[in-house]
Parts: structure tokens; C-alpha cells; sequence
């Protein structure tokens, strides 16, 4: 007799535990499949639950950049003689300014005096030699070419001396206070850049082989695993400093360089004009494999910046504040007393 409540018992536990699963198992299915899903249509469209945040916008996804032959890189000698003698394109304004100067002052004038200055030298050589004057000229000075050759010089430099100290000036502009701050560090030898502003992300930069170079589409000996990422068309603070050696932070096509001396914190003002992969290298000779530590600037749209950052582990700046205001706003009120 026992033994039958026994077992009706055993079974009627079973079945009411088995009930309690049928009962609980669709809804944690149905929770399930609406996590992510849209707020209930019983519940206002703006109306968030108290304690909740709202999701932040979507932030634009980030896509590395492909490389553009002949931009931001060095090109081979081609056909146009004028290109390989002149300067990579420029990409900030201090760039096209510096190559406008030299392409339209500099190479003119000096080209000119040059010339100048060996139509002289062919035009004495032929009207002054020994055969044509046997009796030499016993002239001590002529005052009007030493007023000439004193004056057109002074003139020239004048010239170029306008354009060369506006240029000098420009380099050194003091970043704006809204200018993002990124920190190249250099090693013997690759490159670390750290991203003060956004959470302290740190990203380490070495050379990548040859074959591996070449097969991304880039060029040999300046391509990284690890790129310096940047906003384009917004103010940067460029801080440089070398944990060992000096080491110095170079790219052609961006008109920058500056040294990355150790114990020193340098920094400069840096504005890309548009999205670009650019590249550069060390240019103070630091050791065996100084020729082995290339930089690659790529600079994005701010929307990539961030979703770049984002990936990294970082955060944007006044995001937290602002996630923090928003949770203090969507509390309940306290209780009156």
C-alpha cells in the first residue's frame, strides 16, 4: 500500500514538474528571440524603461583603406621629367604651400641665376682670354656693377626670404585646444602610437615583409601591420618621443617631420586635407634597422575615425558623460516625504 502512494507521489511530482518546464520554456523562448526586437506596441515609442539608456547612433563602420598608386607614396621615374624632379603631391596646406614656393620661386630664380652666372663666366672666357687681350685690362674696380651686384642680390634674398619665413611661421602654429592629440613613440625599431583622447588606445607599428607588402598592394619597405589612424580635414596634435634613441617622424606627402628625442615631448600642428593611405619613414638614423621602421598615416572620415576606435577598445570623447546624464535623467524620482 506504502508503496503504490509512493509511486502515485513520485509520479505527481514528475508531472507537475513537468508542467512548471512547458509553462517556462516558451517564454524564455519567446525572450529570446525578442531580445534586440522593437519596444512592444503597448509601450510609448520614445518611452524607455527606468534605469535603461537609450542605444547610441550607430557609428559608421570602419573599411581599411586600399592604397592609390602615386599618392602619398614615392613614385618611379617616368616619362614626365618635371615629376621626377619635383616633390610628392601635398596634402595639407603647409604641403602645397612649401611645394608652390619651390616649384614657382625657388627653381625659377635659382635657375635664372644659374644661368646667369654661366653666361658670365662663358662670355669672359671668350671676350677676356690671353690671345684676344694680350695686354690685360688694369681696371681696380667699376662702382656701378659693385652697386648692381650688391643691390640684385639683396633684392633676391628679400624675395625669397618673404615666402621662407611665412612657411617657417605656418610650421609652427600651436595646435587649437580642440585638436585631437596622438602620441608617436619610437623604438628601436617600430613605431607606437598611443590615443590620449579616446581612452588611451595604443597601437603598435612594425614593417611588414616584402611578399606580404606586395600582395595588400602596397609598396615594399613602407607598408605596416598596424597603421596610424587619423580623422581627416580636423586639426591634430602630432607629440613625439623615443623611448631609447632619437628617432624622427617623417612623411613627404603630409610636409611633416619632426624629432623624437628621448625625456622630450615634441608636437606639432597636423591637418590631412582628405582621406588618403600616406606614407613615411624614420628619418634620423637610430641604429642597424633604421631603415626598417616605416610609418603609414591612413586618415579617414571622422565617422570611420570613430568606428575605428571604437573596434580598438577605445572610447569618444563625452560619450560617458553623456551616457552617465542620461541614466540620472531616466531615474525614478525619490518618494516625497
Amino acid at each position: 500500500m506504502m508503496g503504490h502512494i509512493h509511486t502515485r507521489l513520485k509520479f505527481g511530482f514528475m508531472a507537475l514538474f513537468a508542467a512548471m518546464l512547458a509553462v517556462a520554456i516558451p517564454h524564455t523562448a519567446f525572450a529570446q528571440e525578442t531580445v534586440g526586437s522593437e519596444v512592444p506596441a503597448t509601450a510609448a515609442p520614445d518611452e524607455v524603461p527606468a534605469g535603461e539608456t537609450e542605444a547610441p547612433e550607430a557609428v559608421g563602420a570602419y573599411t581599411p583603406l586600399e592604397p592609390v598608386e602615386g599618392k602619398g607614396m614615392p613614385t618611379a621615374a617616368t616619362d614626365d621629367i618635371w615629376k621626377s624632379m619635383t616633390f610628392q603631391d601635398q596634402y595639407t596646406e603647409d604641403g602645397i604651400y612649401a611645394l608652390n614656393m619651390h616649384d614657382y620661386i625657388l627653381m625659377p630664380v635659382i635657375t635664372a641665376i644659374s644661368i646667369f652666372v654661366l653666361g658670365l663666366l662663358l662670355w669672359v672666357v671668350v671676350r677676356y682670354n690671353r690671345r684676344a687681350n694680350p695686354e690685360p685690362s688694369r681696371t681696380t674696380h667699376n662702382t656701378l656693377i659693385e652697386v648692381i651686384w650688391t643691390i640684385v642680390p639683396a633684392l633676391i634674398l628679400v624675395v625669397i626670404a618673404v615666402p621662407s619665413i611665412t612657411l617657417l611661421a605656418r610650421q609652427y602654429e600651436t595646435p587649437p585646444e580642440e585638436a585631437i592629440t596622438i602620441k608617436a613613440t619610437g623604438y628601436q625599431w617600430y613605431w607606437g602610437y598611443t590615443y590620449p583622447d579616446h581612452g588611451e588606445v595604443e597601437i603598435i607599428s612594425n614593417m611588414l615583409s616584402d611578399a606580404d607588402a606586395i600582395a595588400n598592394g602596397e609598396p615594399a619597405k613602407l607598408a605596416v601591420d598596424n597603421r596610424m589612424v587619423v580623422p581627416a580635414g580636423v586639426p591634430l596634435r602630432i607629440q613625439t618621443t623615443a623611448a631609447d634613441v632619437i628617432h624622427a617622424f617623417a612623411v613627404p606627402s603630409l610636409w611633416f617631420k619632426m624629432d623624437a628625442v628621448p625625456g622630450r615631448l615634441n608636437e606639432k600642428l597636423l591637418t590631412i586635407k582628405e582621406p588618403g593611405l600616406y606614407y613615411g619613414q624614420c628619418s634620423e638614423l637610430c641604429g642597424a634597422r633604421h631603415g626598417y621602421m616605416p610609418i603609414a598615416v591612413e586618415a579617414l572620415p571622422m565617422e570611420e575615425f570613430e568606428a575605428w576606435v571604437l573596434e580598438q577598445g577605445g572610447s569618444l570623447p563625452g560619450a560617458e558623460p553623456a551616457a552617465e546624464e542620461a541614466v540620472e535623467d531616466t531615474a525614478e524620482p525619490a518618494p516625497a516625504a
